[in-house]
């Protein structure tokens, strides 16, 4: 199997933009996921910027993976909604800009009633995000967790045209009581990226917890062995805001180990 090529996100350090990045290339990381909410703003990077940006990242060995640009709301809300899919769009044109063809989000919910109006909406939504990522570089990856996978993958198989990726987090399946394996099954034409985050069902409190990578019941060899099967060639991003150096640099130990 070829090396993971595994990538982090930079709020996990809880450091100052430009510090985290030669932390990333410390803990040896190859890549990195930028927030497009609070370490660079689609509407305030520059032409200059951008070039330093891609400079500085050439000069540590790194790449972006992925641009995470988290709505408040998803897709299936309505107020707002033009505003947050104007915001999705500068989100993709920044990350075509910084050399990454990826931007992630958690689309909302999907219901399970195919005929509803949020559901209608989300489809309608993701068709239009889904067109202009063709168009301008940089595709949309819807993260997994809200729902049942299979029901993702129905949504996204209605159009043909509608060109939106996943980004698979079994972590976030795990702490909404969704099975992992079946889901990662379903999705795997669509695979954009992993996020390699882990988690337990506390039965005593009736919900799930977030834990190190490893430590939960998400399991990691079975996932790599059946991406091995799917010929899956892109990032694993390692880290979540809060985690520190030390637990992002165990987590990218732990998946080598694989």
């Amino acid at each position: 199997m070829p090396e993971l090529k595994i990538a982090v996100q930079l709020r996990a350090f809880g450091q100052p933009f430009k510090q985290a990045l030669h932390t990333a290339a410390s803990v040896g990381a190859t890549a990195v996921e930028i927030d497009a909410r609070n370490d660079l703003r689609p509407t305030e990077i520059t032409d200059t910027a951008c070039r330093q940006l891609r400079k500085m990242l050439n000069d540590l060995n790194l790449r972006i993976s992925s641009v995470r640009f988290q709505t408040r709301h998803g897709y299936d809300y309505l107020p707002r909604l033009n505003q947050r899919v104007d915001a999705t769009k500068a989100a993709m044109r920044m990350a075509y800009r910084l050399g990454c063809n990826l931007v992630v989000n958690q689309i909302g919910r999907v219901p399970a009633e195919t005929e509803s109006p949020a559901y209608q909406q989300l489809a309608t939504v993701l068709s239009d995000l889904g067109r202009f990522g063709t168009h301008v570089g940089a595709c949309l990856a819807a993260e997994t967790g809200t729902e049942p996978c299979e029901r993702l993958a129905e949504l996204l198989a209605m159009d043909e045209q509608m060109f939106v990726g996943v980004a698979f987090n079994p972590g976030n399946l795990i702490l909404n009581g969704f099975a992992v394996a079946d889901g990662l099954r379903c999705l795997t034409d669509r695979l954009q990226l992993v996020v390699a985050h882990d988690a337990v069902q506390d039965l005593a409190r009736g919900r799930g917890i977030e834990v190190p990578l490893g430590e939960g019941i998400a399991d990691f060899p079975e996932i790599l062995g059946r991406l091995e099967d799917s010929r899956y060639r892109s990032w694993f991003v390692v880290g979540k805001p809060g985690d520190g150096t030390e637990a992002v640099s165990s987590g990218i130990q732990y998946l080598r180990c694989l």
